[in-house]
């Protein structure tokens, strides 16, 4: 088996907030490999942020050690890293194309070859001739596309979604999840995505890290073993049900 690409061990994070010190992440320990999707779950405000945050270098950690990239996948987090947030953050004064290059520009990259990097991933994430509207003309579901092909315009090898999809409804959400299975399969990246929607996770995810209520400590680590393509229906399904309800009573939510 090859080296896993993110490492991560014993990893513990302390704020200090008014002269007072807030344990936020506890002992976390996970690897991933490189090309799986992996969703982190836990309650609101248990550590989940904080721990991407750590991975994209915003954060430091006081104890334990995070690495990413091995011999055969180096990483390089100036360029390495797409970021996906529960709010598209699209510059509105920006059309669509301009908002996906906005990464590129700021790397510096080739604008002939940039430019025609992001009406591919346009047409991947389905928003083909949408390129000259600007973003208040498009739905919340499209807007989060486009931030998910701004994501992936520099060819990052990690990509890290903090709730993307919370900020919508039901129906969309769903929508969403389905999306990006698609997206993942085509452009093979290695996604770490936080949510703290149960069902969600498992129907996402290669694998579901566990983390409780903060500060966030790992409850565990549990492989999905459901087939992909995965299809809505599959959350009808005992096998999803189990995984569901073992999530549940570690959360102490059953």
């Amino acid at each position: 088996m090859s080296e896993p690409f993110i490492k991560l061990s014993g990893v513990r994070k302390t704020y200090k907030t008014r002269g007072q010190e807030f344990l936020a992440v506890s002992e976390v320990t996970f690897d991933v490999n490189i090309g799986e999707l992996i969703s982190i779950v836990g309650p609101s405000g248990c550590g989940k942020t904080t721990v991407l945050k750590i991975l994209a270098g915003i954060h430091s950690h006081e104890e334990g050690t995070v690495s990413i990239g091995n011999d055969t996948n180096p990483f390089d987090p100036t360029k390495d890293i797409g970021m996906v947030f529960q709010q598209p953050l699209l510059l509105k004064w920006r059309r669509i194309l301009e908002n996906v290059l906005l990464p590129a520009e700021i790397l510096g990259l080739p604008l002939k070859e940039s430019r025609e990097r992001a009406q591919y991933l346009l047409k991947m994430v389905g928003l083909e001739g949408f390129e000259k509207k600007f973003p208040d003309e498009l739905s919340g579901g499209m807007q989060q596309r486009t931030a998910i092909a701004r994501a992936l315009i520099h060819d990052p090898k990690l990509i890290l979604m903090d709730e993307p999809f919370g900020a919508l409804d039901a129906l969309t959400r769903e929508k969403m999840n389905l999306e990006l299975l698609r997206i993942w399969k085509e452009s093979q990246k290695t996604i770490l995505f936080v949510t703290h929607g149960i069902q969600e996770a498992v129907f996402l995810g290669n694998r579901v890290i566990v983390l409780t209520s903060g500060p966030a400590r790992m409850a565990d680590n549990i492989a999905i073993d459901l087939p992909y393509p995965r299809l809505l229906e599959i959350k009808t399904h005992e096998s999803f049900g189990s995984y569901t309800r073992h999530i549940y009573k570690h959360l102490d939510m059953e």
